[in-house]
């Protein structure tokens, strides 16, 4: 069963390891050592959450409920485009003043907690990876392989999440300075703005929404 294990580690390392909201929310709370694990750790029950449900049988959800999947890209597209907008106007304070940037605004515990579930469970993404590809991967096994498949891809954002946190935080005097963060802001919001741009893409293309017009 150690190999199914791997399976599992192997393909939840390929889902979550391309840079996404989910990582870029972990790495700026790692850079402002501000609930840096929490963040952490709530990322790690969202994909708990989703992948046991897509292993043992929830995939089926995006199938029945295509209203749903637009909703959420629709509102997903929405929440990127701010997150993206305010990291570039970030940096842009910075070029307009001469000398030091302003510091990285502190969020408090309430507002973490609700990017890390926007960035999260509005992403239709993280659904398309979790319930569809892992869940029909792991769906096809037998009972005993499937936990062993579902402790695999958990077992990877365990060591994704928390890796990333406590790296970013350990270089946070470095990825803080006024230089580095002149390039990291406008980098996430191009990211964010990128994320939206192709969910909203995929949203013009599914069926409903083509019926809607």
């Amino acid at each position: 069963m150690w190999s199914v294990f791997v399976q599992g580690f192997g393909l939840g390392l390929a889902m979550i390891v391309p840079l996404g909201p989910q990582n870029v929310l972990v790495m700026n709370q790692g850079i402002r050592r501000q609930y840096h694990l929490m963040t952490a750790g709530l990322c790690l029950l969202s994909d708990l959450l989703l992948i046991c449900a897509g292993v043992f049988g929830g995939s089926t959800l995006l199938a029945t409920q295509p209203a749903l999947l637009l909703v959420i890209t629709g509102v997903g597209v929405a929440f990127l485009g701010w997150y993206g907008y305010g990291a570039i106007s970030y940096a842009w304070q910075g070029r307009e003043q001469s000398g030091a940037m302003p510091a990285l605004k502190p969020l408090n515990r309430q507002r973490v907690i609700m990017t890390m579930l926007a960035v999260t469970w509005l992403n239709p993404h993280v659904y398309l990876d979790t319930l569809v590809i892992l869940g029909s991967v792991g769906g096809q096994m037998e009972p005993q392989a499937r936990q062993w498949f579902a402790a695999g891809s958990v077992g990877a954002s365990v060591v994704w999440f928390y890796g990333l946190a406590l790296l970013s935080a350990r270089l946070s005097p470095w990825l803080n300075q006024n230089r580095v963060q002149r390039i990291i802001q406008p980098v996430v919001g191009i990211i964010m703005w990128l994320v939206a741009l192709k969910l909203a893409m995929q949203g013009w293309q599914m069926p409903l929404f083509q019926r809607l017009l």
